[in-house]
């Protein structure tokens, strides 16, 4: 019988700006399943971060998937700079346009994978008319656009929600991820609520010890 193990993806907004590739190698080694890569433009969310310049660079260190979240307006503008850098999954807010499917078949259009994304105040019922072409759900469970927040655990019941609507839908064929304030106080409530992925910065990051970090929560979720 295969075990279900839910993966891990280190985001970089938590990790050392000034030596980003090192900060992936290491998580790497540690037996990280993919890289979260956050790309702000200070419109959607206050915050600025990465570009595609960044995704180019980590391509060349690690085969790892990298995953890059555009919390962007206008996201459709960024897919094709994205997936030519080498993102193997890029993911859009539904608040951030009003034609999230045109923007979500771009992605398909390209060489990488689809996500959708909605913050804490949107309900799972906003992205209904696109789970059958997207290959990721991310539900935040912090609001967007900087690391460290506080978790926000009214929104594992989204996990339980997609969960549900996935079983019952055989066309529907999507990874749920969690993103915002996942640590080892919370990863496990992630798992058992049943998400794929967990986005994990801070925890991974912070303290200067990121492979023990991560090998830390990888035991509190076997």
């Amino acid at each position: 019988m295969e075990v279900y193990i839910m993966q891990i993806a280190p985001s970089i907004l938590s990790a050392d700006f000034g030596n980003l590739a090192e900060a992936v190698r290491v998580v790497d080694h540690a037996g990280a399943s993919r890289i979260h890569i956050d790309v702000m433009d200070g419109l959607f969310v206050p915050n600025l971060s990465f570009g595609p310049q960044i995704v180019e660079v980590l391509r060349k260190v690690t085969d790892m998937p990298l995953e890059v979240h555009l919390m962007v307006q206008n996201p459709e503008n960024w897919v094709e700079p994205f997936a030519e850098a080498g993102a193997d999954v890029i993911m859009v807010h539904v608040e951030s346009t009003p034609h999230i499917h045109r923007a979500l078949t771009l992605i398909n259009q390209s060489s990488a994978k689809s996500g959708v994304v909605i913050n804490p105040g949107t309900p799972v019922s906003a992205i209904d008319m696109v789970l059958p072409i997207v290959q990721q759900v991310l539900v935040m469970t912090v609001d967007p656009g900087f690391s460290g927040q506080h978790f926000i655990p009214e929104n594992l019941a989204k996990i339980d929600e997609l969960v549900t609507i996935r079983d019952r839908n055989a066309n529907l064929n999507f990874d749920i991820e969690v993103d915002g304030g996942v640590n080892a106080e919370r990863i496990e409530a992630v798992a058992r609520y049943g998400a794929d992925i967990a986005v994990a910065g801070s925890a991974v990051y912070d303290g200067g010890d990121a492979a023990a970090n991560l090998k830390h929560l990888k035991e509190l979720i076997r």
